[in-house]
C-alpha cells in the first residue's frame, strides 16, 4: 500500500468512528495501519538520521549513529 493511500484510509476509518462506530474488523484494520505508518515513520526517520553528519566548531565531521541501548 503506497504512503498516500495508506494515510487517506487511515483518515477514513478515523472519520468512520467518529460518526457511526467501527466493526471489529475495521478496528483490527485501524490498528494493522496505523502500525504500518509508525513503522514507515521510524524507518524514514532512521534512515534519515544514518545519513546525517554533524560538523563540529573545529572542522571536524563525524557521522550521526544509533546510540547504544541503556
Amino acid at each position: 500500500m503506497e504512503f498516500d493511500q495508506l494515510i487517506s484510509r487511515i483518515n477514513e476509518l478515523s472519520r468512520k468512528s467518529k460518526t457511526t462506530g467501527l466493526s471489529e474488523a475495521e478496528k483490527e484494520e485501524q490498528t494493522k495501519l496505523r502500525n504500518m505508518y509508525r513503522e514507515l515513520v521510524i524507518g524514514n526517520l532512521s534512515s534519515q538520521l544514518d545519513s546525517m553528519k554533524i560538523q563540529y566548531p573545529d572542522g571536524s565531521i563525524k557521522d550521526v549513529k544509533k546510540s547504544p541501548s541503556k
